[in-house]
């Protein structure tokens, strides 16, 4: 292994210990940045009421029968963006709804294998 592979190796290995000890003492372990509907406060995941008021937009239509893109197409049509401002798509949609109705796991099941 070169120099700079060992480096970048043992870099990660201090970030994943430093994530895993924030995370074992309940604080944002930081793992890309907080799902839509919350932000980091402090070391702290905290709901974002306006995202949190898009996500009920989003439950709303959903429950009506609305589909994925048309769900999509409405967020847009009407002005509302994801967190990173982005134009909605159906799988940002699919994704928050999964979320909202426990689909998808805090944490990957790789990090708390290795617990």
């Amino acid at each position: 292994m070169t120099a700079e592979k060992v480096s970048a190796h043992s870099t990660w290995e201090r970030l994943d210990r430093g994530r895993r000890a924030k995370a074992a003492q309940g604080g944002y372990a930081g793992y890309g940045s907080p799902a839509f509907g919350q932000k980091a406060i402090d070391g702290e995941l905290v709901e974002n009421p306006k995202e949190q008021q898009v996500i009920e937009l989003i439950r709303r239509h959903h429950k009506s029968g609305k589909s994925l893109q048309q769900i999509a197409n409405w967020l847009n049509d009407n002005g509302y963006r994801t967190k990173r401002g982005q134009q909605w798509q159906r799988i940002s949609v699919k994704r928050v709804l999964d979320r909202l109705y426990g689909k998808t796991p805090r944490v990957s099941r790789s990090i708390q294998s290795k617990n």
